[in-house]
Formats: structure tokens, C-alpha cells, sequence
């Protein structure tokens, strides 16, 4: 008989082949912690979808209007500046130009939401304080509806949206920044911020936002690729940034007088494809 396979230790399995208890419990443990290894990756990857980790450290317009237990930054690459990107960011909202996302998933919960292809004079200019509206009166159950206070404008650099009490039972910030990108090009960033209110409504509030966040994700870059979309496409026309030589639709709104100006955004070409 061979010595070494005589004295090498030997592996007993239980009844059925299977491995003994603490064997079992060890691979299990493996499995599990290499599960929610990947799990937490994903989640940070999905949480911060488009932006560079310098992005994601940095501090940007409204960084300072809370200490956030909850944050999020997703980024696009725009081609065109800063200045032809903001007229599209400033007009968005529900009774405006709308989000640029997917108009036909909102308007199955009635939100009546219509992304526009133009843009409209009467929405260009938002001020601190005013509602950047994201439903209806009466939607979703909620008679005021759903909606945003303008907290900072900084025309063409950033747009920053509040939440907070007592309007709403949570504090939270939603900013826009375009940021320079080489000649003709620019970043659009998208941040979240939010402060968990104390007690069990502050912790309901926290995990209803984690189950929806890859909803959140779907439709905040749709709405990122919307605006692209539109920015790109007035920029390869050659179309100016400024109002004044814009046609705008729908008529006098807000004391703003139409330009009468022909529209030459009727013809769109193919939309560009890609997400980055």
C-alpha cells in the first residue's frame, strides 16, 4: 500500500454525497458575500451612472443647502455648449417643456406630460422660488400634486430644485450643472441629495427611495439623452442659443411677446444613438 495515501486526510461526505456541515455553511457564506459584493457594486455604479469618480467627490451648486444621508450624481456628455443647453434644462416641468423622459410611461398615471422639440421663450426665465411642477394638481392622489421650488438658477451653469418642509414630509435637493467639456461640448450633471427625516417615517421614506431608485435611474437618463438629443440637434443646424431670434410657440404666455420668426425646428434629423 502507498504510505502518502494512506496518511493523506481524507474528505468524508454525509449520506448522499454531500459535504459535511461546516463545509457546506463555508461555501454558502462565500456565495452570499461575493453576492452582495457584486450587489453593492452594481448599486454604486447605478447610483452614479455616467459620472467620473472626480464628478462624484466634487462639490457643486446646492451641495450646501443640506447634509445629505442620501446622494446620487449621473452625468452625460453634451455636443454643444453650455450656453445652447441651458435654454432646453431651464424650460423643464410638467406644464412646461415637459422632461424629456418617457412621456407615454408618466401619462399612463395621467400626469399629462408632453415633451416639447422647441423651445418656448415664456419658459426660459425661472427665478428662486418659483414650482417647477413634476405632476399635476390632483394626480396620484395628491391634490397639489407633485412639484419642485426653484432653490438656485445660474444661468447657463446651474439649476437647483428643493423639496422640504412643510410642502413635503423630506428635505431633499435635485441639481442640474453644465460644466465645460473642450470646444463645442459640455457635461450635464444630474445630482441627488436628500436628509432622512428621524424616526419611522424618516426610515420608510429612506427604503421606499432605494426601491425606486432604478426607476429613477431609467427615467433620469432618459430624460439626460432628451436633452441631448435636442441640444445636439439645434446645434448641428446652426441654430443660435438666444431667444430673440427663436420662434415662439403657443403665443403670448407669461406677458412674452411671439416673435413671429418662421420655426426652423420642423425637420429633425435621425437622433443620435449611444449614452455617453
Amino acid at each position: 500500500m502507498d504510505h502518502d495515501s494512506a496518511d493523506a486526510p481524507v474528505v468524508e461526505r454525509s449520506a448522499g454525497g454531500r459535504w459535511p456541515g461546516h463545509r457546506r455553511a463555508w461555501v454558502t457564506a462565500t456565495a452570499i458575500t461575493a453576492t452582495v459584493a457584486g450587489a453593492v457594486a452594481t448599486r454604486a455604479r447605478l447610483r452614479n451612472w455616467g459620472a467620473t469618480p472626480e464628478e462624484i467627490g466634487s462639490s457643486l451648486p446646492g451641495d450646501d443647502l443640506l447634509t445629505a444621508d442620501s446622494a446620487s450624481t449621473r452625468a452625460i456628455i453634451v455636443g454643444a455648449p453650455c450656453a445652447e443647453v441651458w435654454p432646453w434644462l431651464v424650460q423643464i416641468g410638467q406644464d412646461r417643456g415637459g422632461w424629456y423622459s418617457y412621456d407615454w410611461l408618466e401619462n399612463l398615471f395621467g400626469l399629462d406630460i408632453h415633451s416639447t422639440d422647441d423651445l418656448h421663450g415664456e419658459w426660459q426665465h425661472l427665478t428662486v422660488g418659483d414650482v417647477v411642477r413634476a405632476t399635476p394638481p390632483g394626480a396620484t392622489g395628491l391634490p397639489e400634486g407633485y412639484a419642485f421650488r426653484v432653490a438656485l438658477v445660474d444661468p447657463p451653469r446651474a439649476l437647483v430644485l428643493r423639496q422640504r418642509p412643510p410642502e413635503h414630509p423630506w428635505n431633499a435637493t435635485w441639481a442640474f450643472v453644465l460644466a465645460d467639456d473642450g470646444p463645442d461640448r459640455c457635461r450635464l450633471l444630474v445630482r441627488s441629495r436628500s436628509t432622512r427625516s428621524p424616526g419611522l417615517a424618516g426610515r420608510l421614506s429612506g427604503l421606499v427611495g432605494e426601491l425606486l431608485d432604478p426607476i429613477t435611474l431609467l427615467m433620469t437618463r432618459r430624460m439626460l439623452l432628451g436633452i441631448r438629443e435636442r441640444a445636439e440637434r439645434a446645434h448641428a443646424r446652426g441654430l443660435p442659443s438666444s431667444m430673440t431670434r427663436r420662434r415662439v410657440r403657443g403665443g403670448r404666455s407669461g406677458g412674452r411677446r411671439q416673435t413671429g420668426e418662421p420655426d426652423k425646428t420642423k425637420e429633425s434629423p435621425p437622433r443620435r444613438g449611444g449614452d455617453s
